[in-house]
């Protein structure tokens, strides 16, 4: 049985990959992880506003008492003993190179083409097989029309595509006006895979303090949805390798993204609440469906039930709507 899949220009030992989460953040995770089975691991994201916001700390420190007696400037911080935000995590990139033999994917999430740009040499210097940019931005100036949105996110993706040789793959969230339009727009600035879709955390109101808190909650396999339709709507129509994420919780999920056209499955909230090991019972799983439906490979699997390939193409489009309003009964 082949549960081999290539994602990135690369050959995995299987679809299941752990996503960008705070068990991929710790070296004796990653080891765990490859035993588990894990086929390439993607870091946590690093912000740029965090490197931006360490970079400032740093020249404030440095700068203070400049213009004071040169006897009192030896209370300025030693540079080894102050580390970066970036530092640290390319020093993750490394450690993490060194102890593990899966592909190491890093995660970059920048507001400012030159951010992205920089950062994404200092990663690929480090050492990762792979970078996933992580589109993250909640554009809310009401002077901001959607396609200046989308032209910067297009000018990012180029400018990293142009600094880097590692494969990349872009993170994205499902609110475009035309996200198939926009998936192409990727391709074509030289992009060589999606991951299918970033999860907004919503904030919440404390009733008590009368403050805004954070609120986050693991996703459940409803949420796998969403992807599912995208991924089966823009399998072979576009030249992009598709990882899907968020919801993936049982072999079911893996099984069904995988056929919808997936070439990878990423794991967060199965692993945080099964832990780390539930990989083996997922792709045990995956072998004894493959075996009972007569699968040889995972490459024959991948896309048999996307769009083109289904005898009723609109099901994964308005007419699925309608036939689900239709079919619920009080």
């Amino acid at each position: 049985m082949d549960i081999t899949t290539k994602y990135l220009g690369m050959t995995l030992k299987s679809p299941l990959v752990a996503s960008a989460s705070p068990i991929t953040e710790d070296i004796k995770n990653i080891k765990k992880l490859e035993e588990a089975g894990a086929a390439a691991v993607v870091l946590p994201s690093i912000f740029e506003e965090q490197i931006r916001s360490e970079q400032m700390d740093l020249h404030f420190y440095q700068t203070q008492g400049t213009y004071t007696y040169a006897e009192s400037l030896t209370y300025f911080p030693e540079m080894d003993e102050y580390r970066f935000a970036l530092d640290n995590y390319l020093d993750l990139i490394r450690k993490a190179k060194e102890s593990v033999g899966i592909p190491i994917i890093a995660s970059l999430n920048g507001v400012t083409p030159g951010g992205w740009t920089e950062f994404a040499k200092k990663i690929e210097e480090a050492g990762a097989d792979a970078l996933e940019l992580n589109l993250y931005f909640i554009p809310t100036d009401l002077e901001q029309p959607g396609e200046l949105v989308e032209n910067t996110y297009i000018e990012i993706i180029k400018m990293v595509k142009n600094a880097v040789k590692i494969p990349l793959a872009v993170k994205l969230s499902p609110f475009f006006t035309n996200f198939a339009n926009f998936a192409r727009r990727v391709e074509q600035v030289g992009a060589n895979a999606l991951v299918l879709f970033n999860r907004f955390y919503q904030p919440d109101v404390d009733l008590e303090n009368l403050e805004v808190k954070p609120s986050i909650h693991l996703s459940t396999s409803h949420a796998n949805r969403l992807p599912m339709r995208w991924i089966a709507i823009l399998k072979n129509k576009i030249n992009l390798d598709f990882a899907a994420t968020s919801g993936i919780h049982s072999s079911d999920d893996v099984i069904k993204m995988l056929l919808v056209g997936a070439n990878v499955t990423m794991l967060c909230s199965a692993l945080l609440k099964n832990g780390i090991f539930y990989l083996l019972q997922l792709e045990r799983e995956l072998i004894e469906w493959m075996e009972e439906h007569e699968y040889e490979s995972i490459q024959q699997m991948i896309g048999v039930m996307s769009q083109d390939k289904t005898s009723n193409p609109s099901e994964y489009e308005r007419a699925q709507y309608v036939r689900a309003i239709t079919s619920y009964k009080f």
